[in-house]
């Protein structure tokens, strides 16, 4: 791992130490709002699930979820959250631009407010995709560039944030694929308040 992933984990361990749930217990908005296309015993994969705000919610609707990020503190708490929601939540240590991403292995693909640097993007795509079975389905959401303007959220780097092209450059190959861009207000947890420039793709393999 490089010096710079080396502080960045660090860091987020460090956030992710706090007694409170600095995102909040409650899904992502967009996330909930997708719950018609979920199905129980759906296999999931909950990416960089941080303190298990969305993976417990998958739970929650009746899938099989694994849920991963770089943080033992996080996924820590989300254990704790699975057992206050009284929902199994698998776990696992992994950072996601190491991992041997499996193959064709999930229904549904999570991945909420996670942006890869630009030299680590398209495998960090191609990853996200080749987990998926056929016919599975993915949710992302992230911000626009316009988000740095904001600072209610995300990294300060606009280079890591993304546009409509790049996600159909890289999603372009999906069976269906639905993006949506908006300006709204976000309230999760103290890290993500405020008015906040959106993105989502809704895509089938």
């Amino acid at each position: 791992m490089s010096q710079h992933a080396n502080s960045e984990k660090e860091r987020w361990e460090t956030r992710f130490r706090a007694a409170d749930y600095i995102f909040g217990k409650e899904p992502n908005a967009f996330l909930k709002a997708q719950s018609h296309r979920l199905r129980t015993g759906q296999t999931a994969l909950s990416v960089a699930d941080g303190e298990g705000r969305n993976g417990v919610w998958l739970a929650e609707q009746g899938l099989d979820v694994l849920a991963i990020d770089y943080s033992p503190a996080a996924l820590a708490k989300a254990g704790r959250l699975a057992l206050e929601r009284g929902v199994t939540l698998r776990t696992k240590v992994a950072d996601i631009f190491a991992w041997q991403w499996p193959r064709d292995a999930f229904d549904v693909v999570v991945a909420i407010f996670i942006f890869a640097a630009p030299d680590e993007r398209d495998a960090f795509f191609a990853n996200l995709k080749g987990a998926l079975k056929p016919g599975g389905l993915l949710l992302m959401q992230g911000y626009r560039p316009e988000q740095v303007q904001y600072r209610t959220g995300g990294p300060g780097d606009a280079a890591r944030l993304y546009t409509r092209p790049m996600l159909e450059q890289g999603f372009g190959d999906m069976a269906r694929l639905d993006i949506r861009e908006h300006d709204s207000v976000v309230n999760e947890g103290r890290a993500h308040v405020g008015m906040s420039a959106l993105i989502e793709l809704i895509a089938t393999k």
